[in-house]
């Protein structure tokens, strides 16, 4: 792919008188900084969306996501929702799957070198990426594009072009990598090549406005930089903030085990945002919600006058749910979920055939898969946390005679487990 942009440095001067901001690009401009941590620049977005309102030209909104994982979850879509507000205001997105940069590894907010993915990772991964976003985004109006169209072709010779358009010295600006190079911990060459390799996607991109959490706030103002060396105006950077998982204080993570999936089951998903905290409820109001300012705030007023934060708890993973699933799955995750608040027993549960009665009832749990051990089952036993068709077991030394019998450990664990001799 030949790039269209020209050779000189800086970006064409703008003469013109600013634009007025009318009354509805101040009302686009309100809802693109709803939740946002940062808009850079503030005053140039405005006049980006005065131009388009003009002209009737949408600006090119971008959002790269590296193919890490095959799985999406609510972190995620903090920044996917933003993406759908601006889709819905009448502009151009941008899904840039980065199947060349997620083989470079991306060292954001890390202090190790991330290892890269192999291309058949790389591809697995990517199938499904889109079909979950578009669980947000709107499908049939969404640009999809992979950073390997114009990465590939540059070759060796234009990837050292490339690299003669950054110093090193602006490269170690970022946090991470400084704190790495203090530390003395290892910096691999090839790590500089990714905020490069990122913005190098806005200027093949043309790209009017790119997204990101706040660990990618480097990375997007190379790509700034980069597009003013290119002769293409900059974009501007709109960063959200990182959203936490049930833990409260990580961010959101698979690997933190603090993740709710966007393809998790109904219930699955509505008993894990029940059990966020009702502090944290509000931020999952503020970057999930599709309600309004104003409602969210009325709901939040309600609960410091005295209202129940339970409700609109409730409320929220009626929403979550139904968007990723069904209002129909919603009003079933809630009596679900009521059930088993009240002692009650789920409608599906997983069925366990097992051999051995009589057989100890932390064996008997470890066997159905309940329990990772048996000194786990011990400690829930312990804890008052196992039941048997309802009653709570307190003996540890327990034993299980033959028959069927429904096993609860927590709140959210079942399996209808028939054992034999």
């Amino acid at each position: 792919m030949t790039l269209n942009v020209s050779s000189g440095k800086g970006a064409p001067a703008n003469l013109s008188a600013p634009l007025p901001l009318t009354d509805t690009v101040q009302e686009a401009l309100a809802i693109a900084k709803r939740g946002v941590d940062e808009l850079l620049i503030e005053s140039e977005f405005a006049q980006k969306l005065a131009r388009s309102e003009q002209s009737g030209t949408p600006l090119r909104i971008k959002l790269g996501l590296d193919p890490t994982a095959p799985d999406l979850h609510l972190g995620h879509t903090v920044v996917l929702n933003k993406m759908r507000q601006l889709q819905d205001l009448g502009h151009q997105v941008i899904f840039l799957i980065g199947d060349f940069t997620s083989m470079i590894g991306d060292p954001s907010g890390r202090n190790a070198t991330r290892p890269p993915l192999t291309k058949e990772q790389v591809e697995e991964n990517a199938m499904t990426y889109f079909r979950q976003a578009s669980l947000v985004l709107d499908a049939a109006r969404t640009e999809i594009r992979y950073n390997s169209e114009w990465c590939d072709p540059l070759g060796a010779r234009g990837m050292i072009q490339l690299a003669s358009r950054y110093t090193v010295a602006r490269m170690m600006e970022r946090d991470d990598f400084t704190k790495r190079y203090k530390s003395g911990t290892p910096i691999a060459v090839h790590e500089f090549l990714y905020p490069l390799m990122q913005g190098y996607d806005s200027v093949a991109l043309k790209a009017d406005l790119e997204l990101g959490g706040t660990d990618q706030k480097f990375n997007l103002l190379v790509g700034r930089e980069l597009q003013k060396d290119y002769g293409q105006e900059q974009q501007c950077i709109l960063t959200m903030p990182l959203l936490e998982g049930l833990d409260g204080v990580e961010k959101m993570s698979k690997s933190k085990n603090n993740y709710i999936g966007i393809t998790e089951a109904p219930n699955t998903m509505f008993g894990k945002l029940m059990s966020i905290s009702d502090t944290m409820m509000w931020k999952y109001y503020d970057l999930l919600s599709f309600r309004s300012i104003a409602e969210i705030a009325a709901l939040k007023a309600e609960v410091e006058g005295g209202a129940n934060p339970r409700d609109a708890k409730v409320a929220l993973g009626k929403e979550i749910v139904a968007r990723f699933h069904s209002a129909a799955a919603a009003d079933d995750a809630l009596a679900d979920f009521v059930n088993r608040s009240k002692g009650g027993i789920p409608d599906k549960v997983p069925e366990v055939t097992l051999s051995g009665a009589p057989l100890g009832v932390a064996q008997l749990l470890k066997q159905a898969g309940l329990c990772a051990s048996t000194s786990e089952a011990m400690r829930m036993v312990d804890q008052g946390g196992v039941r048997i068709d309802g009653n709570v077991v307190s003996d540890k030394g327990l034993q299980i005679e033959a028959g069927t019998f429904v096993m609860q450990v927590g709140k959210r664990k079942f399996a209808r487990v028939t054992l034999s001799a």
